[in-house]
């Protein structure tokens, strides 16, 4: 049975789902903000928070951070990107918060920089965006640097997927169904993909979910996923690229305690009378022998 550890905590079948709570870009630039979230994270008991890590003038070209973009940090696309990014300081007050609260926190980097960066920190693991799959020199950067993955797929095909698996090798690999909309359409969302995945891999095998609602990524663990990802927000209408596609406090309380009892319902899948049936069982059957009543 594949399980690879996260920081203190066990993944893979068999174990509690590791619960992640991405808050990237929905901070919208503010400490207090992301604060905020980290706190209704913990509240809810979620496993881990992540956040999304660039090199604006790295990931962008200069082409693309001068085209004209209206937002609450100017009138161009660069304004918006540089906006968005939390620096030293700000990633020092996170470590020192999640530590308080008791909850993990990682991020996604875009960039090899943005991977040192987050490397002077404690992190329990790096996360590989969809949009990051094909870069296999990013992909061989992380790996160099000794911690678990956890490799998003949207945007991929097998074959595509396959290739960034024999570049990063399986060892402490955590692989995520996806799909790369915002908000995915529930005919998008492909859920049987995942026990294909953990076929064709043998590893660990999540969901990361940006669909509107929480039905699905409830259903995923019962597919088979032992980590399911879902963007947090205060409010769906706060301003925000990836705001509409998250999901609210009360929603992240409800997602965490439903995959809860999920994973209890789910049993052993070994038949049985259960004890609390024997009553019902001699109350209603009329026949009680073997092979006509039982």
């Amino acid at each position: 049975m594949a399980e690879i550890k996260l920081g203190d905590k066990l993944v893979g079948d068999g174990h509690p789902c590791y619960v992640i709570a991405e808050i990237g870009i929905n901070h919208n630039g503010e400490i207090d903000i992301a604060k905020k979230l980290i706190e209704v994270a913990a509240t809810a008991e979620c496993s881990a928070i992540k956040f999304q890590k660039r090199t604006v003038n790295v990931v962008y070209s200069a082409e693309e951070l001068a085209r004209p973009r209206e937002s609450p940090f100017g009138t161009t696309n660069a304004d918006l990107k540089n906006g968005l990014e939390f620096g030293q300081e700000e990633y020092q007050e996170i470590d020192l918060y999640c530590k308080e609260r008791k909850i993990a926190w990682f991020a996604s980097c875009w960039d090899e920089a943005s991977v040192d960066f987050i490397d002077r920190f404690d992190v329990p693991c790096y996360k590989i965006a969809s949009a990051s799959l094909t870069d296999d020199r990013l992909l061989r950067h992380i790996r160099s640097k000794g911690r678990p993955v956890v490799l998003s797929t949207g945007m991929s095909t097998l074959e595509q997927v396959d290739h960034a698996v024999d570049v990063l090798g399986k060892k402490d690999l955590v692989i995520l169904h996806t799909t790369s909309t915002y908000p995915a359409l529930y005919e998008e969302l492909n859920l049987r993909v995942i026990p294909v995945l953990k076929q064709r891999y043998a590893v660990p095998v999540g969901y990361s979910g940006h669909e509107t609602g929480l039905s699905t990524s409830i259903a995923s663990v019962a597919m088979g996923a032992c980590v399911v990802e879902r963007h947090i927000t205060l409010d769906r209408s706060m301003w925000g690229s990836d705001q509409a596609a998250s999901v609210e406090p009360q929603g992240f309380m409800r997602l965490v305690r439903d995959i809860r009892l999920v994973e209890t319902a789910m049993g052993d899948g070994n038949k049985r009378v259960v004890e609390r049936e024997v009553p019902n069982m001699k109350k209603l059957r009329r026949v009680d022998s073997a092979g006509s009543g039982k």
